[in-house]
């Protein structure tokens, strides 16, 4: 499946109307002649590469004849200095097009970086999920980032997958006046027999996470809980209790405590609405 979808070419026509406007006046008052030039897209700090493909589709948009020769590819690490990949065609539309591509190719660099720096610390015993913490209008591309840096993607939006969380089971005990447990029972029930799909049901204690397992839930998450909580449920449930994530604010220095623990996943929005971009840069060529 490309990853060039239509909904992408939106996005990129959008971001460099955003940047250019009705046109580079800069540009077009300095060079008479759209002569061939080259350039090197370089990274100056180690990193994962991700976004490549999207930077470009930048330059494409603007002018289908610009070629390009790739050194690396997204998913890579790459080292301070190297070269990602060379540009060659007309000035004009690649100079108009340099900014939003070297931004969003910094921008989804750093989250798959972050990502694989998450992922490293988890030894492989769980997986490391993202969350709907995105930029708005930017998701499919930070999602597409967390994947590069050895993550997996939670819900893409909310019409994927049942997700019971604090807010729906205080307001449902509020309106049927009845207690938080018994909230959780009601509306996982009611979740599972809509055959929609999976529900996932967040926890506060290992009594809520008891009480959501026996009436169905495929995943808990346990939110903001403390290790102790995490720990105890897991003692006292069976063998084929539902998948475990665990969340709520979760940076790298936090993965080391839950090493050890039989969870599923960790889901963090701190690799995607945290992540520092990473320096890029287009280097023209002006060598004979």
């Amino acid at each position: 499946m490309s990853l060039i979808t239509e909904e992408v070419r939106k996005f990129l026509n959008e971001a460099l109307f955003e940047d250019i406007g009705q046109s580079d006046i800069t540009t077009e008052t300095l060079f008479d002649n759209n002569f061939i030039i080259s350039a090197r897209l370089i990274v100056r700090q180690k990193c994962i590469l991700a976004g490549l493909p999207f930077f470009k589709e930048v330059f494409r948009i603007l002018d289908r004849n610009i070629e390009f020769c790739d050194f690396v590819s997204d998913g890579s690490v790459i080292k301070k200095n190297s070269i990602v990949c060379s540009v060659s065609g007309c000035l004009k539309p690649i100079l108009a097009g340099e900014r939003v591509a070297l931004n969003i190719i910094s921008h989804l660099s750093g989250i798959a970086t972050i990502t694989s720096r998450f992922v490293k610390e988890t030894k492989g015993q769980f997986k490391v999920l993202d969350t709907r913490k995105t930029t708005p209008g930017l998701r499919i591309f930070e999602k597409y980032a967390v994947r590069m840096g050895g993550g997996y993607n939670h819900r893409m939006n909310l019409s994927e997958m049942i997700l019971i969380k604090d807010n729906h089971i205080n307001l449902w005990a509020y309106h049927r006046k009845i207690d938080r447990k018994s909230s959780i029972v009601e509306l996982t029930l009611k979740a599972k027999s809509s055959s929609i799909s999976k529900v996932e049901v967040e926890v506060e204690s290992s009594e809520e996470a008891m009480v959501a397992a026996n009436s169905g839930a495929d995943i808990l998450m346990f939110d903001n809980t403390g290790v102790d909580e995490i720990r105890k449920y897991l003692k006292i449930s069976g063998k084929n209790r539902p998948k475990i994530e665990v969340s709520g604010g979760i940076k790298i220095k936090d993965i080391r405590k839950f090493l050890g623990l039989d969870i599923d996943f960790v889901s963090s929005g701190y690799i995607t609405h945290s992540a520092p971009s990473i320096d890029f840069s287009l280097e023209i060529s002006t060598s004979a």
